[in-house]
């Protein structure tokens, strides 16, 4: 096997998914643009260009909405099942694992392998880091993008504010306002819904070969499998 087709089978589901995301987010820009050209042209304003959508506030908050939203899921994901358990579900640890585990079982200090990561050897506060790196991580993205959808939204807000003749909040004063809210969570509740329903799913239900799922003839009450 060459190496590129090694390269690409070996990192065949990231590129996947990034393919995908492209696609997608080029496929927004298309339909977004198209979608408010003919909302100005009902209103009787001129259609707008592609680069002149793409640069707007109406496009930056609807991708960091949905952005922000699916980084505070893996986020809250990544934490809550360091705790919590679901009894049957191949997305929950065994029951009797609940918590941050032994060094022995994460292979943490002296229990580290000759081909850990450096920073697992390292001991101290690298290792500490090292050890929630993911979820800091996750949580630094939600952060980021938390705060760019707040600041686009806010921009979009005031944008329609003067097309209205109404005076423009401040940044601060759209946090509190009800269309910050409104918008933010009902990106919130779809995440949370998908995450619990998953986890409740994977109890009863199998797709063979997947690492999502249980094997196919494990029982339901088996917790922690993956197939």
């Amino acid at each position: 096997m060459s190496g590129v087709r090694r390269f690409l089978r070996e990192n065949s589901l990231s590129l996947g998914f990034g393919a995908l995301f492209l696609l997608s987010l080029v496929g927004q820009a298309f339909a977004g643009v198209a979608d408010l050209n003919d909302q100005r042209v009902s209103d009787g304003l001129d259609p707008i260009t592609l680069g002149r959508f793409l640069t707007s506030s109406s496009f930056a908050v609807d991708v960091m909405e949905n952005w922000q939203s699916e980084y505070l899921q893996f986020f809250l994901y990544i934490f809550a099942t360091v705790w919590l358990i679901q009894r049957g579900s191949a997305e929950s640890k065994k029951l009797e694992e609940a918590g941050t585990e032994s060094d022995e079982k994460q292979r943490v200090g002296a229990h580290a392998k000759r081909d850990s990561p450096p920073a697992v050897k390292a001991g101290g506060w690298r290792t500490a880091v090292f050890s929630r790196s993911l979820g800091l991580l996750m949580g630094t993205l939600f952060l980021l993008t938390w705060a760019s959808s707040s600041v686009a939204g806010w921009a979009a807000f005031n944008s329609d504010q003067l097309g209205s003749h109404e005076d423009p909040v401040t940044w601060l004063g759209y946090l509190g306002h009800a269309d910050f809210w409104n918008r933010t969570l009902q990106n919130w509740q779809s995440e949370m819904l998908a995450v619990g329903s998953m986890a409740i799913f994977t109890v009863y239900l199998r797709q063979r070969g997947s690492p999502e799922s249980k094997p196919v003839g494990a029982p339901h009450a088996v917790t922690g499998q993956t197939g």
